[in-house]
């Protein structure tokens, strides 16, 4: 036995194991508004931090001394203090940033509650249904997404799509499919208040966010979201349909190439983003696979399974094989037309 190698799998599983049981105290953090409060506030002793957020001094003690075990917060012995750094603020406390994580610790927690469906799913083969999983899973992958969106989204997603741009400027009718709670089109349908905008999603509880979001963000007069497969989303002539980190969950994704291209225009555009991945598991094997790899063994791979066909290409199928589904609709023209750490564009056309 390679007595350093050990040492190296331990001290790995040792942070493994500090990862996973800090999601919970993330979470806290987030919800009762600590790390807020020490954006807000600077430095803080534990009573300061109690007082200033309305939490118990001894619970706030022990919160703060994990924080800066985890290298979150940073601690001043000589005053007794704890500071939030601005990086790890723009991470845990900027919750309208393009950089927010709180998200990711959301979806952790939804893996977790997941557990025993996709362990009886293992022994039978069979899929979880995205109705069916944990409750907090909707809310999560919307959070988790968001900032992604917010940051890419109309700044450079949507320009390396040739005219695409100018389409929307003028006027365009744009149907985005697998919407979710509607963060991808309420985004657009800001940015592009000429165009008019559908968001389908297949889950009804979804549909309802994404209906009040639409609200909230008074973008009521160019969208509108409605319950409706990929397969069989209505419209026609379409300028623009949009795919946001979904394809991969589908159980037909060529069956839904095959009604994109009947709903688009001739001189129309399919833009599906998906999350970034190499084509073989060895490019693959890094922090950024790693977190895709866990969250489509607990989440996509089973949506999928579920669904008639049961394609499963999962989280990190790759440019390959998501661009063959594509092909296999009918698209004659498939290209990469960006890709950012975590996401790659492709860009589809008749």
């Amino acid at each position: 036995m390679d007595e350093t190698k050990l040492h190296q799998v331990i001290s790995q599983m040792l942070g493994d194991l500090g990862g996973a049981c800090s999601v919970a105290l993330v979470r806290l953090g987030d919800r009762l508004g600590l790390y807020k409060a020490l954006q807000a506030r600077g430095p803080m002793t534990p009573a300061e931090l109690a007082a200033e957020a309305g939490v118990a001094e001894r619970y706030a003690r022990e919160w703060l001394s994990h924080q800066a075990a985890s290298g979150y917060l940073s601690y001043d012995p000589g005053s007794g203090r704890f500071t939030l750094p601005p990086e790890q603020a723009m991470l845990l406390a900027d919750s309208e940033g393009p950089l927010f994580m709180q998200g990711g610790f959301d979806m952790a927690a939804a893996l977790m509650d997941n557990e025993p469906l996709v362990e009886s799913a293992f022994r039978s083969g069979k899929g979880v249904g995205w109705g069916g999983q944990a409750p907090c899973l909707f809310c999560a992958v919307g959070r988790f997404f968001r900032p992604a969106y917010q940051r890419d989204l109309v700044a450079s997603w949507l320009p390396a799509l040739g005219d695409v741009v100018a389409k929307l400027e003028r006027g365009a009718a744009v149907a985005d499919v697998g919407c979710g709670h509607g963060f991808s089109t309420i985004l657009m349908a800001r940015a592009f208040p000429n165009s008019r905008f559908t968001g389908y999603d297949f889950h009804p509880g979804s549909v309802e966010q994404a209906r009040r979001h639409a609200e909230e963000h008074g973008v009521t007069a160019n969208t509108r979201f409605e319950v409706a497969l990929a397969s069989d989303f209505p419209g026609r002539d379409l300028d623009l349909v949009t795919f946001f980190d979904c394809l991969h969950d589908m159980g037909d994704p060529a069956g839904a190439a095959r009604h994109v291209l009947r709903s688009l225009q001739p001189e129309g555009c399919w833009m599906v983003v998906e999350p970034r991945a190499g084509d073989r598991l060895e490019e693959n094997l890094n922090p950024v696979g790693r977190l895709y790899y866990a969250a489509s063994t607990m989440i996509c791979v089973p949506t999928s399974l579920d669904q008639p066909v049961g394609a499963a290409l999962g989280a990190q199928a790759g440019f390959a094989r998501i661009s063959g589904a594509i092909r296999q609709g009918g698209f004659g023209t498939v290209r990469r037309a960006m890709e950012t750490p975590f996401s790659m564009v492709i860009e589809a056309r008749p």
